[in-house]
């Protein structure tokens, strides 16, 4: 936990000691930022992963080693949303209906995912991000963005249980949500535009919250590393999260403008990579 006595040298002397994953760090941020401007999926497909193995690297015990990536994903990743967000919703794309509809079962799956992490080990944490990133890695590998199950959205309760439980594993996986809410909106009959806009106002739904939950779930915990609340580790949010919101935006507008398809296909093989990672520390 963060000890307040003496916490400026301290973190200092940390910064200059990890001048070099400082510097990931930084790449990392931009990439999550443009990301989340971009496909609406608030970047965290590419923090956790990256925050698991510098974590690693700075020893942080692996049976919270997991649990931290993701809370400190989650804390980077709620401003950036909230900018994604506000540059869509100025532009006029977000279907606020739709937001107004399923924002309570979101908020509800965050919490049912924030009692499952507090209560789970690394080990099923990483088979939750290992099951479900592979199967959006194949969904954004095939594209067909033509493909429909529907003219609209279902009725209830399908469409409120749907969201339900994407709030629920982007709270498991720390991401924004937008790699699920893309894909179910264009399956049913929603403009690719439409759908990444109003994804980018899903993820604060997630994200804000799920900072709280994750600071909860973790509080009292002896194994975290320095400047950390709960298994929010500030002192790395605080290098990455402003980068993030700045590059927010760009992500926005080349959302309004150019051709998706190569950086789908990079993410999925970036996700692929990530599952074997993943499987081969499991």
């Amino acid at each position: 936990m963060m000890d307040g006595a003496g916490a400026g040298p301290d973190l200092l002397a940390w910064v200059v000691a990890h001048a070099g994953l400082l510097a990931a760090l930084l790449v990392a941020g931009v990439v999550a930022g443009v990301l989340a401007g971009l496909l609406g999926i608030g970047g965290g497909g590419v923090l956790v992963p990256v925050l698991y193995e510098i974590f690693g690297i700075l020893e942080v015990d692996p049976s919270v080693q997991m649990h931290v990536a993701l809370g400190t994903t989650m804390a980077i990743i709620a401003p950036t949303t909230l900018r994604s967000f506000a540059s869509h919703h100025a532009k006029g794309s977000v279907d606020m209906q739709l937001w107004r509809r399923f924002a309570p079962w979101v908020v509800l799956g965050v919490v049912g995912g924030i009692v499952m992490a507090s209560t789970s080990t690394g080990t099923v944490l990483k088979w939750v991000w290992i099951v479900a990133s592979a199967v959006v890695a194949m969904k954004l590998a095939a594209g067909k963005e033509e493909w429909q199950l529907g003219a609209d959205v279902p009725k209830r309760p399908w469409f409120e249980a749907a969201f339900l439980s994407f709030g629920w594993l982007s709270t498991l996986m720390s991401i924004g949500g937008g790699t699920f809410v893309v894909p179910y909106l264009t399956l049913y009959g929603r403009k690719i535009l439409t759908a990444v806009s109003t994804a980018a106002a899903f993820g604060p739904l997630v994200a804000v919250p799920g900072v709280v939950g994750y600071i909860w779930a973790g509080w009292g915990q002896q194994l975290l590393p320095p400047f950390s609340l709960g298994y929010v580790c500030v002192a790395a949010a605080l290098v990455v999260a402003p980068v993030s919101v700045f590059a927010a935006p760009f992500g926005v507008r080349l959302a309004h403008g150019i051709e998706r398809r190569t950086l789908e296909l990079a993410f999925a093989a970036f996700l692929a990579v990530v599952c074997i990672r993943f499987l081969m520390t499991v």
